[in-house]
């Protein structure tokens, strides 16, 4: 189950620890994703070139691989890296990014799961696609509900020994054995590029800052989603819209304090 003093903790950890994120990620959300992570008090680094990337996701705390703009390049680096991390025991999340609805990135999210990432995260869509039981939806926006997902979710949890996160209007966070449900969050953060896509390295921080604490990853992972959404929820109800959300929320998630997460409903 996860609580949220869990949460508190695992926020604390992150803050403390610094984890490094080693990122390889899409051409739109590169600097929105990195200045998550800053705000949160880990470390990005957007390191996705052959050669590069693997040695540095096999020293680095954490690794995040996001399909969204999938280069020829940057497909060889996720290969690299995500060999590496596996090898060095580096926690790393997988956001497979319009999986089912474009051929290559398909094929490649198909590969990586060999690598058993820590962390799959996505929309009930995307999760559906790289379970092999639906089409996929429209990029980075959901066809499916969360709960049309859960079966999808458990099999992946099954197949690449993962913790499995859907996002939606109340997020899911799977294991082959359990649910963690987290709500809250704001709409507002569907209108700003970068929203989902952050979360992923924000996941992959407090999955490496959580572990020093003795936590597992099912609960870091929604430590993740609850302190991500009391962000949103303070960012929303300051800002006049998407213009002014945006760096709201990235004050939010630099200021964020346990108290603030008690409004998030957990079930």
């Amino acid at each position: 189950m996860i609580t949220h003093a869990t949460a508190s903790t695992a926020l604390n950890a992150v803050r403390e620890t610094t984890p490094l994120v080693s990122c390889i990620t899409n051409s739109v959300v590169t600097n929105f994703t990195a200045n998550a992570l800053l705000a949160v008090g880990a470390a990005p680094a957007m390191v996705d070139i052959v050669g590069e990337a693997g040695p540095f996701a096999s020293i680095a705390s954490a690794l995040l691989i996001n399909l969204g703009t999938p280069t020829p390049e940057q497909r060889e680096a996720a290969r690299q890296a995500a060999r590496a991390a596996h090898d060095a025991g580096v926690p790393w999340v997988l956001d497979p990014v319009a999986v089912g609805a474009l051929v290559h990135r398909t094929a490649l999210a198909h590969e990586l799961l060999d690598f058993k990432p820590t962390v799959i995260r996505g929309n009930a869509s995307e999760i559906i696609a790289l379970a092999g039981t639906g089409i996929g939806g429209r990029g980075v926006d959901a066809a499916d509900e969360v709960d049309a997902a859960l079966d999808a979710a458990r099999a992946l949890a099954q197949k690449a020994e993962c913790v499995v996160a859907i996002s939606g209007a109340v997020d899911a966070i799977v294991s082959v054995s359990e649910i963690l449900r987290v709500g809250g969050g704001a709409e507002m953060l569907t209108r700003v590029t970068g929203g989902g896509c952050a979360l992923g390295a924000v996941s992959a921080a407090f999955v490496s800052a959580g572990r020093t604490k003795g936590l597992g990853d099912l609960e870091s992972v929604a430590a993740c989603h609850i302190a991500y959404s009391a962000a949103a929820e303070r960012a929303e109800s300051q800002a006049a819209g998407p213009g002014t959300f945006a760096p709201l929320f990235l004050d939010a998630l630099y200021s964020l304090e346990g108290a603030e997460l008690k409004r998030i409903p957990l079930s």
